[in-house]
């Protein structure tokens, strides 16, 4: 009697919701605070703020440090867990449809709503100093204008360790592919030896990321403050109605377009947006898609997702499936366009459509992300003066902050509909998260 009792004991405490820690320790109420405390001193101190770079940049190494050997692993495993080729075909083939499919949408979205909004008309580019920063990127968008072909050849690392070495995303995910069709062609005793290691060492990187993620308030802080300060207010009056439209329209983007994918899948938009929303704060205050890779490919199995689906399409995702940086880019080239007063047909808006659904496939390799991506687009087209690009630089950090925030957003979605197309979601098997979280 007292046995069972006790055994009864032990089912209830295993049961038990973990107890509700306070607000205030939170990641999500210290990333807010942060932020809020950035944009002060931003504005009260903006040579001071200046130098809180160091901390967002410290914060994102960190992060960076482990993007490529998480998504290495996790895309490994999810083929080795698949059991079967067919299957991560399967699954790989519904999630690149899903990718092409939504960022034609999306660039088609922004070039509809920059000539609703009228982007860029009124706007005075006249030709003026340059930032540094600005420039470099420019020109490492034309030093190496991509053909098809070479785009294609630089898919595939000339070394194993290479590809890490440069945090080459799109490198390492070809990388893991392989390797992860080598874990099925394995024996089952030594797949099952290989499939143990490997998880050992995920999740030991997994607890290091938790590490770092202490630090987040203190990089977003940094990074908000720099932003602000660095900008200037007068820069910022200019450009302003380009970010106030750009920020209405992805957010017209995520309800309309990626809510209306939850409908056809039967998915809770607002339900999913809750669930990632400490990732979203991170995402927003340090505008970088990586700085909370590594957390959602822990994160999205316990909303019901299988491991395998999520460690295969979320890392495809980010190299193949980023919603904002399109939207960014088809705004963009509206922008340039009114603001020069350069009529552009429906035959030239399409040929840069095809243009962008290469080139963006390319912005989570870049350093410098979406502008540079942008930049070498223009160049490609040869339709709008590059010049105009280095103005959009001014307000640049404040728009890659939403953009990365729809690129994870859309992420997210992509994941959960494309496990629900093979059957691998189960909303039965979400878990509570941990307190960590």
């Amino acid at each position: 009697m007292t046995n069972h009792t006790h055994t009864l004991e032990k089912e209830a405490v295993s049961y038990a919701s973990p107890p509700k820690k306070a607000f205030w320790k939170g990641l999500g109420f210290q990333i807010a605070v942060s932020m809020i405390l950035g944009i002060l001193v931003g504005f009260l101190w903006p040579e001071f703020a200046t130098s809180l770079k160091l901390l967002g940049d410290i914060f994102l190494r960190l992060i960076k440090s482990a993007v490529a050997p998480l998504i290495f692993l996790t895309v490994a495993l999810g083929i080795g867990a698949a059991g079967d080729i067919k299957q991560v075909g399967k699954v790989g083939l519904s999630a690149i449809i899903y990718f092409e499919i939504v960022s034609t949408i999306a660039i088609l979205f922004g070039f509809g709503m920059g000539e609703l909004f009228s982007v860029g008309s009124g706007t005075v580019l006249a030709e003026g100093q340059v930032s540094a920063q600005a420039s470099n990127l420019i020109q490492a968008s034309q030093a190496t204008p991509k053909s098809f072909g070479q785009f294609f050849l630089e898919i595939f690392p000339e070394s194993f360790m290479g590809a890490f070495s440069e945090n080459n995303l799109l490198q390492v995910l070809v990388l893991a592919l392989m390797f992860g069709f080598g874990i099925l062609l394995l024996k089952e005793k030594e797949r099952v030896v290989v499939e143990k290691a490997l998880n050992y060492v995920a999740h030991a990187f997994f607890k290091f990321i938790h590490v770092i993620m202490l630090l987040a308030p203190i990089g977003t802080f940094g990074a908000i403050a720099y932003a602000v300060g660095s900008n200037g207010v007068d820069m910022l009056i200019k450009l302003t109605w380009l970010v106030v439209a750009f920020y209405i329209t992805l957010i017209l983007f995520v309800v309309i377009v990626l809510g209306t994918v939850c409908l056809i899948f039967k998915l809770n938009l607002f339900d999913i947006i809750r669930f990632i929303k400490d990732e979203l704060y991170i995402t927003f205050g340090t505008a970088s898609s990586e700085s909370v890779l590594p957390r959602l490919l822990e994160k999205l199995p316990k909303y019901g997702a299988s491991r395998q689906t999520v460690g295969l399409v979320l890392p495809t995702g980010y190299a193949f499936n980023l919603d904002g940086t399109s939207i960014y880019m088809s705004m963009g080239v509206i922008f340039l366009a009114n603001a020069y007063g350069i009529p552009l047909s429906l035959d030239q808006l399409f040929g840069i459509l095809l243009i962008m659904l290469l080139t963006s496939k390319g912005a989570a390799t870049v350093s410098g992300g979406a502008f540079v991506v942008f930049a070498a687009t223009i160049t490609t087209t040869g339709l709008l003066p590059l010049e105009g690009v280095a103005v959009m630089f001014g307000v640049y950090r404040f728009m890659s902050m939403a953009l990365a925030v729809t690129n994870i957003i859309g992420n997210t979605v992509a994941t959960i509909a494309v496990a629900k197309i093979n059957h691998e979601y189960h909303p039965s098997r979400r878990q509570p998260l941990d307190e960590e979280d």
